[in-house]
């Protein structure tokens, strides 16, 4: 056996595949395929296994960008809870004819209805905060005409300091309402990532695209030749 053959079927060893032929007999006689192929199992081990780089520590920068724990959030979520429950005890008064009518039974039924669902809606907001940013377009809007139609009937001494007063629960709901959505939104801002150098970057890159690929100049160039052609 040549010494080439040899090696080739060791190489093919140390890579895991099949022999080509067996070298065992020409390795034990050869001393120069004896030193090719310890070399080769040096080179290997050397390439396979290697200290692991030096790491920075970032345990702080981390602590220092995590997020604050979503149990933070629970002061604003339970003052939102009171005056939802409020806002309820207001709507069943309505509906149960015991908040002194100011416009019939129907006008009654209507805003007892009305502040039922306002209630309900915020206690949906205490239970899941992500639900506020669907009811807060709403809820501004009836707020915004409400104050506007209420300081003109005040003015002409068509509504009552009393009959105002029981505006200032979904005025305060809607203040709140919007409190929660914002903390729940802030939480769930993704942080700079620290880098090795000290550095933080705006976001993360997992989900960047990937450079375009640029476009070879000739391309072109010889397509219109052989059009030309």
């Amino acid at each position: 056996m040549r010494c080439e053959d040899c090696r080739e079927a060791l190489s093919a060893r140390l890579d895991g595949e099949s022999e080509p032929v067996s070298p065992d007999e020409h390795l034990a006689t050869c001393a120069a395929c004896q030193e090719w192929f310890a070399g080769a199992e040096r080179l290997r081990r050397a390439m396979l296994l290697r200290p692991a780089p030096a790491v920075p520590d970032l345990t702080a920068a981390i602590l220092e960008r995590t997020p604050a724990p979503s149990g933070e959030g629970w002061g604003l979520r339970i003052a939102l809870a009171v005056v939802a429950v409020a806002q309820l005890g207001l709507a069943f008064a309505q509906l149960l004819g015991t908040a002194g009518g100011h416009g019939g039974l129907h006008f009654d039924h209507e805003s007892g209805a009305w502040n039922l669902a306002v209630g309900i809606g915020l206690l949906a907001a205490v239970v899941r905060p992500k639900t506020a940013a669907g009811q807060l377009p709403l809820l501004t809007g009836f707020v915004g005409v409400l104050l506007v139609l209420s300081a003109g009937d005040l003015a002409a001494g068509q509504v009552t300091l009393a009959r105002l007063a029981t505006h200032l629960l979904v005025v305060l709901g809607l203040a709140l309402l919007y409190a929660v959505h914002r903390s729940h939104r802030d939480r769930g801002t993704p942080v700079p990532a620290a880098t090795a150098d000290g550095t933080s970057t705006s976001g993360s890159t997992v989900d960047a695209p990937a450079p375009a690929r640029p476009r070879p100049r000739g391309s072109r160039r010889q397509a219109h030749g052989r059009h030309a052609a």
